[in-house]
């Protein structure tokens, strides 16, 4: 299975000027914006004593995880869930159909902060909520700086080339996901969680004359 897509190339995505502005992101804003954030935070948490050195060492390996699992189940079960009516084609299209599309824009390849912003607050507000500080600030650090590291390897795997062996085989993995294997591959921060799930999937070998041949009907 494969999806239609256009190399080297953009499209409009909105109509309104203001909402296709707002739809591309240089890739360095999201590490712009959070890391001074998150560093600021995590290191207030540890000057005031609202969080310990032993629990961040805990709880912001435990975020990198809830991220990774976040990534996998949001790029799997939403980006590529398309409903059956033209409102939810358009969701679609919106959230990830155009990446596929034109998987090569690079102002399309990070998450807007339009996006990040409300997910970031939706997050710290449910974990404001359960009054732990102390275990909930640096578990917030962490999802935050596994997000950060997929929007990286994200931008890296269309706009990078990999230099070693890890991550040609990331790359070939993410590439694998958009030109042959659209409905496999949906970790992009890593291959484990796909290998875990059964949900891995390799582009098909390309195929020898001389096996073609054996296929061809005989006159």
């Amino acid at each position: 299975m494969s999806r239609p897509y256009l190399r080297h190339q953009s499209g409009r995505m909105f109509d309104n000027a203001f909402l296709e502005a707002c739809s591309k992101v240089h890739p360095s804003l999201p590490f712009i914006f959070y890391i001074p954030i998150t560093l600021a935070l995590f290191g207030w948490g540890l000057y005031s004593g609202t969080t310990t050195v032993v629990r961040a060492a805990i709880f912001v390996p435990l975020g990198v995880l809830t991220w990774i699992t976040m990534e996998y189940c949001i790029h799997r079960y939403f980006f590529h869930w398309e409903g059956n009516g033209p409102f939810t084609r358009r969701v679609h299209e919106i959230a990830h159909g155009y990446h596929h599309k034109y998987p090569d824009d690079a102002t399309r390849l990070v998450m807007p902060l339009g996006a990040s912003i409300p997910l970031a607050i939706l997050i710290s507000g449910l974990l404001w909520l359960l009054g732990s500080p102390v275990w909930a600030l640096p578990y917030f650090c962490g999802i935050v700086w596994g997000y950060l590291a997929y929007d990286f390897i994200h931008w890296a795997t269309h706009h990078l080339t990999p230099r070693t062996a890890w991550g040609k085989a990331l790359r070939a993995h993410h590439m694998a996901h958009h030109f042959a294997t659209p409905d496999r591959n949906f970790g992009i921060s890593n291959r484990w969680v796909d290998i875990l799930v059964g949900s891995g999937g390799k582009r098909p070998a390309k195929r020898s004359e001389e096996e073609l041949s054996l296929e061809r009907p005989q006159a």
